[in-house]
């Protein structure tokens, strides 16, 4: 056997371990979904064949498209904060700041922390009764009484504001390895031109960056019309479903999460509500996708 080939076998053997994860993990659970979306199966017994039957009920079933309009306003809620906040951030520390490094440290925290320890804390921070919140703002005066933070009028702005403090640390670090691949020579030479900073911004800044901006604000997109483990934590998807996300419902079908919740277990409708959710997701960032075609060209 010539060296190359035992390379290549070497090589190849190095890649089995992730083929059978990627397998087990990944390939069959989808081939499973695939499957049993067009099966009525509770999870035990005996799976009946139904053909589209899961489809049809899919047309109808308001609370899966309730939490398809809950998705968008949750998605487009956090991607007006946390992006606009994230490149803010970035920009301020790729400047000469005393203790950047720090800061950085800081801001990306949340990112590493777990997203059920978080949800955790913030219940108890926007807890109505005795949460932090509702404590200093009647101690400033700024309210005569506690704001229901976890109301039907409040929840969905709580569960948006709890997920940019987790996201944004993360995409303000994917901004800022941007703004530092940008060569400085473009800025010296806009100085010496006489271009002041917002200028400078406007001009190399934003189009330098922006094919670091199209991918950031893609897995943006996914991650936000995904994004469902802290709002299952604080609010279960209520209250009255106000905050139920397209994700969180797909979940109860397949994990109910109490005893108490309107939806129960059914894997074959769940396999038909996951398909479509993934559609989705898919046809919103291939519509992103043509849509920023040119910002993966600099100018």
């Amino acid at each position: 056997m010539s060296f190359k080939w035992k390379r290549l076998g070497e090589n190849a053997l190095f890649l089995v371990p992730s083929s059978i994860l990627t397998a087990a993990l990944g390939i069959y659970p989808l081939l499973w979904m695939l499957r049993y979306m067009f099966y009525d199966y509770a999870g035990y017994g005996d799976a009946l064949f139904i053909g589209l039957d899961n489809f049809r009920r899919l047309m109808r079933d308001g609370l899966f498209w309730e939490s398809v309009g809950n998705t968008f306003i949750f998605a487009g809620g956090k991607l007006l904060l946390t992006l606009p906040l994230s490149l803010l951030l970035a920009v301020i520390l790729n400047g000469k700041l005393r203790g950047g490094n720090l800061l950085r440290g800081i801001y990306f925290m949340p990112t590493v922390i777990s997203t059920a320890v978080i949800s955790v804390v913030f219940y108890n921070i926007f807890n109505s009764y005795n949460g932090m919140v509702n404590t200093v703002l009647m101690k400033l005066h700024l309210v005569s009484q506690p704001i229901d933070w976890l109301g039907p009028k409040h929840a969905m702005l709580t569960v948006i504001l709890v997920a940019v403090w987790g996201a944004v640390g993360n995409y303000m670090l994917l901004f800022l390895a941007g703004l530092q691949s940008i060569p400085q020579d473009l800025y010296e030479s806009a100085a010496i031109d006489g271009a002041n900073a917002g200028r400078r911004f406007w001009s190399i800044t934003l189009p330098m960056l922006a094919p670091v901006a199209q991918m950031v604000i893609m897995l943006a997109i996914i991650a936000s019309l995904k994004g469902y483990e802290s709002i299952m934590v604080i609010t279960e998807g209520g209250p009255i479903g106000k905050t139920e996300v397209m994700y969180l419902y797909l979940y109860k079908l397949l994990f109910p999460v109490s005893t108490g919740s309107p939806v129960t277990q059914q894997l074959g409708y769940g396999s038909a509500v996951g398909f479509a959710s993934a559609v989705i997701v898919g046809a919103i960032t291939g519509l992103y996708f043509f849509l920023s075609r040119k910002m993966n060209k600099v100018y």
